[in-house]
């Protein structure tokens, strides 16, 4: 409350009897003039942080497994700082990529849109067209926003000038254009890969003209580096940061300080490093005032690659990369955004990657890309907004050029169109110290799979389902016609 004075006066007015009243207005006035006062200054503080478009950074690792991470499940290495950010965060269990492959998983990410729409298939090599630049991706969505990008890993959208990272949006960059296995050193095919020597670029020049495997120990320090540099000049403006981590794909390689550390092999030790760059990339969020106002969003973009045994990361779904079992589609998954994601909650709500673009853009307030994509906004599925749903009706799933089947958008169902695939199951040995075995080649499907009730996808129930059995056939016979005419 606030004690009225007369102008002039040393003492309150309304100490006697006869002034009581109006006293007591003048206070109760000024008290609540002093209260709105104080509400409206708090009000214009929440609203500009409210109007603020949050930063948004993707750290996006390349062929680790559902299982190699706490809170997911306990693998034999600790990794505390994805823990941390799974307490601080949300953390979800049923997050999918419609393919199972490098370069395709990446485009669906960017673009939000399924491969079959851009054509971006499997893994691109050295000097490929990737991905074509009439799509537009996220890096040049939320440029046109205002927004600082920046890319420091692997970017596997193309080798060409109009299709490397500093021709499609992102004002700095620094890593490799392909996979890390792409070189010289390749296991099996060292002669056709060594044809093109393996290149660090930064900024659009190439720095390293021939990358060693002692370059190699140090990509995931370089990209951690640049990554925390970036985030630390850019706090003063909205910012898009993405992580598209080398590791833990083949060959592995680790930094000095993580060789020997995990006890368990060269990939504990590469997964610790993993872990010790988000928090690196955690604590330089924290250290700039900028956490509070960053929507993180950590995940893989596809499955283990299981022929390299003790180099492979580890999923309890069944195979792995390279199929469309949900060994090799469906990833682990963090988002952290205080205020808006409840901190340590778990959602077992199904969406993809190719709706992280669409929400994305509904957060920052980004303008979507001019052409059709096929992800949705899925902000109040991702959030908890009781009552949300899913409103996509499936997600195709596709491996190479092949369509291969669908999964419905609640998670329930999922369609294998009679196609083949890879396994190690009855496979001798297993892959050791970075050298694979074959794959046995299977056949499945036609095929129904209840995922609720069979996530292992064991046993097939179109017979106890034909109802819906025919309704996804229909779908896929759809998707098929329009995206993959014969």
């Amino acid at each position: 409350y606030m004690i009225y004075y007369e102008p002039g006066s040393k003492s309150p007015v309304g100490l006697g009897e006869n002034n009581k009243e109006v006293v007591g207005m003048r206070i109760l006035h000024r008290g609540i003039l002093s209260g709105l006062w104080v509400v409206g200054i708090l009000y214009g503080a929440l609203a500009t942080a409210a109007s603020s478009p949050p930063n948004v950074v993707i750290i996006f690792l390349d062929d680790a497994g559902w299982s190699d991470f706490h809170p997911f499940d306990t693998p034999p290495y600790p990794t505390p700082n994805v823990a941390r950010l799974a307490e601080e965060g949300r953390t979800f269990t049923n997050f999918y990529v419609p393919q199972a492959v490098c370069s395709a998983s990446r485009a669906a990410l960017m673009t939000g849109s399924v491969p079959g729409r851009t054509k971006v298939f499997g893994a691109h090599g050295p000097n490929d067209r990737g991905l074509e630049p009439k799509f537009m991706i996220m890096s040049e969505m939320l440029k046109a926003q205002g927004y600082a990008t920046g890319i420091f890993g692997k970017w596997h959208l193309g080798d060409q000038p109009e299709t490397r990272p500093a021709a499609r949006g992102f004002d700095e960059s620094a890593g490799l254009m392909y996979s890390n296995d792409m070189w010289k050193f390749h296991p099996e095919n060292p002669v056709y890969w060594g044809k093109h020597p393996l290149k660090y670029w930064e900024n659009g020049q190439v720095t390293i003209e021939d990358v060693t495997p002692e370059h190699q120990t140090h990509l995931t320090t370089w990209y951690t580096e640049k990554a925390v540099d970036f985030i630390q000049r850019h706090g003063d403006s909205p910012f898009f940061l993405y992580v598209p981590h080398s590791m833990p794909h083949v060959p592995l390689y680790c930094s000095d300080k993580f060789r020997g550390k995990s006890g368990t092999g060269i990939y504990g030790d590469v997964m610790m490093e993993i872990d010790w760059s988000v928090g690196q990339i955690m604590e330089a969020l924290r250290e700039t005032g900028t956490d509070k106002n960053t929507l993180i969003i950590f995940t893989s973009d596809n499955g283990p690659w299981l022929s390299y045994g003790d180099h492979s990361g580890k999923t309890k779904f069944r195979e792995g990369k390279g199929t469309i079992f949900d060994g090799g589609v469906r990833s682990a998954c963090i988002m952290k955004l205080p205020g808006q994601l409840e901190a340590g909650s778990t959602s077992d709500r199904t969406f993809c990657s190719i709706d992280i673009l669409p929400t994305i853009a509904h957060l920052t307030g980004a303008a979507l890309p001019a052409g059709k994509i096929d992800g949705q906004n899925q902000w109040e599925l991702i959030s908890g907004v009781e009552g949300a749903e899913n409103p996509q009706v499936y997600y195709p799933l596709s491996n190479g050029r092949q369509f291969q089947g669908l999964l419905t958008g609640d998670g329930r169902w999922k369609w294998h169109i009679p196609h083949p695939y890879r396994t190690m199951v009855g496979v001798e040995g297993h892959g050791k110290d970075g050298l694979p075995v074959k794959y046995k080649r299977k056949q499945v499907g036609p095929a129904l799979f209840d995922m609720v009730n069979d996530p292992m996808e064991s046993t097939n129930v179109m017979e106890q389902h034909p109802d819906v059995a025919a309704r996804l056939i229909d779908l896929a016979a759809r998707h098929q016609a329009q995206f993959y005419p014969r």
